[in-house]
């Protein structure tokens, strides 16, 4: 009897792969960490921008306001030094609008801290000191609003106007941002800074703690530059941003948190309910109950569907092999019985009777008890039989056929068991069989042919192959034949005709079974005409060419 377990099912859905679910899960997780990450990122970015702008949009204004003393005072078109560096503001015959945009960004290397600078070696410019000095009050009142540091220097560099009253007189002729501007370039620059002591781990998640931005804008008139204006000032924290958005942060904390459970929830429907459901089928199987034979429904991830329905093949072999057992057990205990029986029947005759029995009577009832015990020995026999082909495991093999077809005919020729004939066949042709396995089956058949087709019998055997399909091994009697009410029991364990020549009816049935162990089959062939005889077909696979001899 044959175990399939796990057999695929008629219709196939296409179900997702359990990596593929964690797969999913894991590349989800990876994706909102790396938001989380970016949002942190892009936020440093935009808190820096956000103070590069507005002390450009403040440079500007203190730079026009600077121009316009200035003119005041010095009132000379060769004032100052000429522009070399043309972007990104026009020429003067062009009119067209360009703005300066905030260009830093988070990622951007800072610069040395913004340390005391030194007293300039040269004294300022008179004209640019008078304007600068004008300017002072102004410069310390837009300080005290937007908190930025704001120095106005000549055309060399020297501060002559400050927010701070003591940074007058020193020189930024040194800085990077400074010396652009002065080439009537503007430049923005991050710088480092010292650690404040209200700096809180909050905000140290963030870049804008450690750096300040400083912006340096040309003072231009027409073509030349009249000095520059150069503002500094620390991004706001992170954690003090994080208070101000706190509204809309904890909204998109709100809708994370949402992705996640849906995540979580759409991990539980994909895995666990299936396994919920499997636990609850082997539960039905261990009950026996009728649920346990059926595949769970929908359960969606392919490795739980191939689990489902291998548990569910599992069960439905099990259930079938314990019937078998049960009517094998039934049959065997029939076969049993009956010698059983007629044994312990003459031996009560002999016991009570056995004065009175002439010597002829004596010796039928033993005659009679030898003949139960030897068809005893032999259901035995063939039982252990049954057992090791039902047991057997299949190992790679192969038998050439012509050889052994020849072999089979010589032995039964010597025996005196039948007349057989081998038909020419495929030359090397072999089949993925052990030699022993093919030539214990067919000589069943043989014997059988000799059994039930009486004396001077002759069987044939032949080989048919297309060389793409299996390999049949015809074996065909002449002998009386199968009625067709014997047909459809022929392959029954204990089925016989012949019980009273000492057949058990398991001859059949262990070559049935030898041969499933190797992927092989024995059939009963129709017959061609009423009385022409019995016919049975080894089929099995050809042996594949690499393994050919």
């Amino acid at each position: 009897m044959a175990l399939v377990i796990g057999s695929p099912s008629p219709e196939r859905r296409a179900r997702p792969r359990l990596w593929m679910v964690f797969a999913a899960v894991g590349v989800a997780g990876f994706v909102l960490t790396l938001a989380g990450l970016s949002f942190v990122r892009v936020y440093d970015d935009q808190l820096i921008r956000q103070t590069e702008s507005e002390l450009i949009a403040q440079g500007a204004v203190v730079a026009e306001v600077y121009r316009s003393r200035l003119r005041e005072v010095a009132g000379v078109e060769d004032y100052g030094r000429v522009r070399t560096a043309r972007w990104p503001f026009p020429i003067p015959d062009d009119k067209r609008l360009k703005p300066i945009l905030p260009s830093l960004k988070a990622s951007d290397a800072p610069l040395p801290p913004d340390e005391a600078p030194e007293p300039s070696r040269i004294p300022a410019e008179p004209h640019a000191r008078e304007a600068g000095a004008s300017m002072g009050p102004l410069l310390e009142k837009v300080r005290a609003t937007t908190l930025a540091g704001i120095r106005v220097v000549d055309t060399e560099g020297v501060v002559v106007g400050s927010s701070s009253a003591e940074a007058l007189g020193v020189s930024l002729a040194d800085r990077l941002e400074v010396q652009k501007a002065l080439r009537g370039e503007p430049a923005s620059v991050l710088r480092r800074r010292y650690a404040e002591p209200e700096d809180t781990p909050l905000a140290s998640l963030s870049r804008d703690t450690g750096i300040r931005v400083s912006v340096a804008l040309p003072v231009l008139e027409g073509n030349r530059v009249w000095g520059a204006v150069v503002l500094a000032r620390t991004p706001m924290t992170f954690a003090k941003a994080v208070y101000a958005d706190r509204w809309n942060l904890t909204a998109t904390g709100l809708v994370l948190l949402g992705a996640v459970a849906l995540m979580s929830l759409a991990a539980a429907a994909l895995v666990g309910r299936p396994v919920r459901a499997l636990v609850k089928q082997t539960r039905a199987i261990a009950a026996s109950a009728p649920s346990g034979f059926e595949p769970v429904a929908r359960p969606v991830v392919a490795e739980l569907a191939e689990l489902s329905e291998a548990l569910a093949g599992m069960a439905t072999a099990l259930r079938d092999r314990n019937q078998y057992i049960r009517s094998f057990a039934a049959n065997v205990s029939h076969e049993f019985k009956t010698p059983l029986a007629s044994i312990q029947g003459a031996v009560e005759l002999l016991r009570d009777s056995a004065d009175a029995m002439s010597p002829e009577q004596r010796a039928r009832f033993l005659a009679n008890i030898d003949a139960d015990a030897r068809r005893l020995t032999r259901l035995v026999q063939r039982l252990l039989e049954l057992a090791r082909a039902d047991s057997m495991t299949a190992t790679p093999a192969r038998v050439a056929l012509a050889p052994l077809l020849e072999a089979l005919a010589a032995r039964a020729r010597v025996e005196g068991v039948a007349e057989v004939q081998v038909a020419p066949g495929p030359a090397g042709l072999e089949v993925a069989l052990p030699a022993e396995v093919l030539d214990d089956v067919l000589w069943q058949l043989v014997t059988n042919a000799r059994q039930h087709g009486g004396e001077g019998v002759r069987v044939a055997l032949a080989v048919e192959a297309d060389g793409t399909g299996p390999v049949r091994v015809v074996v065909r009697d002449d002998g009386r034949g199968i009625s067709e009410s014997n047909r459809a029991r022929i392959f029954d364990a204990f089925f016989t005709t012949a019980r009273e020549r000492g057949g058990t009816g398991l001859g059949l049935t262990i070559s049935q079974s030898m041969l499933r162990a190797f992927g092989a089959g024995l059939e009963l062939l129709p017959s061609r005409a009423e009385g022409s005889g019995a016919a049975f077909a080894v089929v099995a696979a050809p042996a594949p060419v690499a393994q050919r001899k």
